[in-house]
């Protein structure tokens, strides 16, 4: 029996997706805009957030390489068989499937799609992402070809959003703000993290099932950290039991169609001391002002500046440990990043219209020390055009979030 190595596949009907088709042909079109001017006749696209992006689909990768060919003239996707039909689904755009039968059938996808009659001169990559690997391999097939970095661009151009981005980023706050009540109601004295975690993660998911009904559902998370686990602002949660005292770190994180927004907020369980008092009301402080510096042409590395002067004047800036936010989209902690919109000393983007971006600052004082712990606040903004939008609403500071339990 002879298999093949790549095949199409239209099993059932498209999918309603997140956006609406012409929320991704616009997309579309902007790339090839960008084409146009770096004079490229194709791109190829391997990252799930720029795939997802441009396409609708968000793969599982497992080890398998996935990629969107962009010309143009069309746009098609390539996953692995074991997807099925499901990316041609989820996607508003052509799909080709290859198969693991035999080594690198998904070059050979890419070649079905392009055809072997003038292969295009200028190819644009995502350097961010392709491996050293399949760079030689795509290499290897496309000979006479001139290879550019378009990583960069396409972060730019995710920057900005649609008011159709904004709007799933706005239910996204506010379903953040739905689990942090949710856990608020579930912390107590010698309750884990981890069932604390799990039922935030679970309001929050029931709540995007009913916001968005058509939706996948994958990947909503949240991290609940107590005492020397609120050190790091990516630790997991643990089974560690409460005690009263505890510096808590509340975090969660609702993922609606590969869009992320988060909530984190410092609370205390029961009471909290004075040294503990002192640093929390710092950084409070310092988020506070924060909130006010976000605002259209402002830069980000100036607000950082500015940031920093303020933490040193309350004497906490030794313990400050990363950039005071970043921007939203279609990004989480398994795939993407908009570096170029981060509020830090080395970012000179000015925040712009339909830009959104949080304001996070966190300090960490070690174990031993007065007031040890991690202390971590954390807004949502959308750049408008003469100020910004909080659309976090869920309470921050001693005042609100010193729970009895």
């Amino acid at each position: 029996m002879e298999r093949p190595d790549f095949f199409t596949l239209k099993n059932g009907d498209k999918a309603k997706l997140p956006f609406s088709k012409d929320e991704y042909n616009q997309r579309v079109e902007k790339l090839r805009s960008v084409m146009s001017k770096q004079n490229l006749d194709m791109v190829i696209l391997t990252s799930m957030h720029n795939i997802a992006y441009y396409t609708g689909f968000i793969y599982c990768s497992f080890g398998r390489p996935y990629g969107c060919v962009i010309t143009s003239d069309y746009i098609t996707t390539i996953s692995a068989n074991i997807d099925a039909s499901q990316p041609w689904r989820r996607s508003h755009c052509d799909n080709v499937i290859y198969t693991d039968w035999k080594r690198d059938n998904f070059l050979k996808a890419i070649v079905s799609i392009i055809g072997r009659k003038d292969p295009p001169k200028n190819i644009g990559i995502e350097n961010d992402h392709i491996t050293l690997e399949m760079r030689e391999k795509i290499g290897s097939i496309f000979t006479f070809s001139i290879f550019s970095d378009i990583s960069k661009k396409l972060m730019e151009l995710r920057m900005i959003k649609s008011n159709e981005e904004i709007e799933i980023i706005k239910n996204g706050a506010r379903i953040a703000d739905m689990g942090g009540y949710e856990i608020l109601q579930n912390i107590k004295e010698n309750a884990t993290e981890i069932e604390i975690a799990i039922k935030g993660r679970d309001k929050m998911e029931r709540e995007i099932v009913k916001t968005y009904p058509n939706a996948e559902y994958m990947d909503t998370w949240v991290w609940f950290q107590s005492g020397i686990n609120t050190d790091g602002a990516h630790n997991p949660k643990t089974n560690r039991k409460l005690i009263k005292g505890d510096i808590l770190s509340l975090n969660t994180f609702p993922m609606i169609s590969g869009y992320y927004t988060a909530l984190e907020r410092t609370l205390f369980l029961d009471n909290v001391d004075d040294n503990s008092l002192r640093a929390w009301e710092a950084n409070v402080k310092v988020h506070k002002r924060g909130l006010e510096l976000i605002r259209p042409g402002v830069k980000c590395a100036d607000i950082c500046n500015e940031l920093n002067e303020l933490f040193a004047e309350l004497g906490y800036l030794q313990y400050r440990t990363f950039g005071y936010g970043h921007s939203f989209g279609v990004l989480s902690h398994f795939y993407g990043r908009e570096a170029g919109l981060e509020l830090r000393e080395d970012i000179d983007t000015v925040l712009k219209e339909n830009m959104v971006i949080s304001m996070e600052p966190m300090i960490l004082i070690p174990e031993g020390k007065p007031g040890a712990g991690g202390y971590r606040e954390h807004d949502i903004l959308v750049i408008g055009k003469d100020g910004a939008e909080n659309i976090t609403k869920f309470p921050f500071g001693p005042e609100h979030n010193i729970i009895k339990g």
